[in-house]
């Protein structure tokens, strides 16, 4: 069976732009011979649509946009994710549905029967999962239709699994000749790979060809990464679709076997750009922004992030600003000239030292007696947040906060200074992955100085400042993060494997204190299996220090 396959991006709630995408590309797919074609989960209204499913005008407009869509569609069915009505109670108001429409008609709809509760997902609590599953019958062909989690549940791949049904084997054994699988399935450092994998054992163990179609694009913090996939009766990949773009496959089942040059991207900083890269373009994008603004510092993840930026909406679409303090080192301020020269931004100097001086002068009576400290270096963050602001007011461009995960989780940034902003961009970027990823960019040839990625880190908020004057190293810092954040491991295992005990405690009750400011934190690209924001719910106001 020649199957169509639109690995699209949508947005949410843009109805008719995401009707009109799809009709383009399904018209495509059949041009080129497809026999059926298929497109994302939930894509009519994108996804995650979340506390949108709370309103009914949002549901009613989905319905009528697959209303619209319908007398469209020819001869060739299209199957396309959408969220229907329940009228069964009890029960959830809605399901997470796929509809297959061919001839004008709706001819089947399949629900999602396991729906995620866990990371950034929350599916459970808007959808009613599907009570029956059936089997259906296009040119002769017996198909399990499943929609994303569905297909992750197989017993053989997943040492433990989070559910007890498994929908795939009841199709197969029903007498599917053909798993389908329509997927809005998140990207993470490794995804791609563990996805593929996964599907492959299905397909090989089922004995059934198997194709998946993945979402692409970004919403909000989440990346959706593509790398649709066509697979023979073997587990053997016969398409393969692109990471983080757009594209419509056509691939026939019965295909002999694969070339061998069909594999993933395999360097990950490589993948990992470009999921920043996108997550850019349509964070800014969709929120109908033209252009950003950010600080560069001279320092190592300002220069990424205006890299990212500049890839991802081009070098007239970037604007930075060097913000100067009275500790600024010439070499920082000689390395931000020299990045924005290279990028082709444009570039302002902004120095700040004399409204911090007046900030200084007006509270010099209530500061009296009061050695300077943290709150003196706190008044220059904060100064750059507000000059960043006001041209983002005055000229419209989405400010971007340049700090990283391992800043975040610890609390080394300033509320309402370098916190200021609508995207974080790197926030669940490690410092030492923020290096990796820097020397990546640097392969061809210079383009963030050298300088920048060899000299010592530093806030540069007062004399000879360093940021291991504060933090532990940050390969010890990071291991910590790793185990503690991201895989929820506790402190004995840390303090086990060598890390002394109070750079451990030191480092955690960091973390716990710091929750309050990343609660007020602009939102960050999803690249890592635990991050900060939406998928890591923690309370502020606690007292387990675990």
């Amino acid at each position: 069976m020649r199957l169509g396959l639109l690995q699209l991006n949508s947005t949410i709630g843009a109805f008719d732009k995401n009707r009109a995408r799809l009709l383009e590309a399904y018209h495509d797919a059949v041009q080129r011979g497809a026999e059926l074609v298929l497109a994302p989960e939930l894509f009519l209204c994108g996804y995650p649509p979340r506390d949108l499913l709370l309103r009914d005008d949002f549901i009613q407009l989905g319905l009528d946009c697959l209303d619209a869509l319908t007398p469209a569609v020819g001869e060739v069915p299209l199957i396309v994710g959408y969220v229907d009505r329940n009228s069964i109670r009890p029960g959830r108001a809605l399901y997470n549905a796929a509809a297959v429409i061919q001839n004008g008609k709706i001819v089947h709809r399949a629900v999602k029967s396991l729906l995620p509760t866990y990371d950034v997902f929350d599916e459970d609590r808007y959808f009613e999962p599907a009570e029956k599953i059936g089997l259906l019958e296009i040119a002769g062909h017996k198909i399990a239709l499943t929609i994303c989690e569905d297909i992750w549940n197989d017993a053989d791949f997943w040492p433990e699994r989070r559910y007890r049904r498994d929908p795939v084997r009841e199709l197969v054994e029903a007498g599917a000749t053909l798993i389908v699988n329509i997927s809005a399935s998140p990207w993470e450092r490794g995804k791609e790979a563990t996805r593929l994998a996964m599907l492959r054992r299905v397909a090989r163990d089922e004995r059934v060809p198997l194709a998946q179609v993945n979402s692409v694009g970004a919403n909000d913090e989440l990346i959706f990464d593509g790398h649709s996939v066509v697979l023979n009766a073997e587990g053997e990949v016969l398409a393969l679709g692109a990471s983080f773009t757009e594209e419509v496959l056509v691939v026939d089942t019965s295909a002999p076997s694969p070339s061998p040059a069909i594999a993933l991207t395999t360097h990950p900083e490589e993948l990992l750009f470009r999921a920043l890269v996108l997550g850019v373009r349509d964070y800014v994008g969709k929120c109908g922004f033209k252009s950003v603004v950010l600080g560069l510092s001279g320092g190592i993840d300002s220069a990424l992030v205006a890299v990212i930026a500049t890839e991802a909406l081009g070098a007239d679409k970037v604007w930075g600003v060097s913000l100067p303090s009275r500790y600024s080192s010439e070499g920082s301020l000689g390395d931000a000239a020299q990045l924005a020269k290279t990028l082709g931004i444009r570039y302002d100097v902004l120095p700040i030292a004399d409204p911090v001086v007046e900030v200084e002068k007006t509270l010099e009576g209530v500061f009296t007696g009061k050695i300077p400290d943290a709150t003196e270096e706190n008044i220059q963050s904060r100064m750059r947040g507000l000059l960043l602001m006001a041209l983002s007011n005055k000229f419209g461009p989405l400010v971007l906060t340049t700090g990283n995960k391992s800043e975040l989780a610890v609390g080394y940034c300033t509320l309402y200074g370098d916190m200021c902003g609508a995207l974080a961009v790197i926030a669940d970027v490690l410092k030492t992955e923020i290096y990796a990823l820097a020397r990546w960019v640097n392969r061809n040839e210079e383009i963030i100085p050298w300088n920048t990625i060899e000299k010592p880190p530093s806030a540069e908020l007062r004399p000879n400042q360093t940021d291991q004057d504060s933090l532990p190293p940050y390969d010890v810092l990071d291991r910590i993060l790793r185990h503690y954040v991201v895989d929820d491991a506790e402190p004995t295992k840390l303090i086990g494997e060598g890390i002394p005990a109070e750079t451990v405690r030191d480092v955690l009750n960091k973390i716990v204190f710091s929750e309050y400011k990343r609660r007020q934190a602009a939102p960050g690209l999803k690249v890592s299996p635990r991050a900060f924001g939406m998928g890591r719910r923690v309370p502020i106001a606690q007292g387990f220090r675990g």
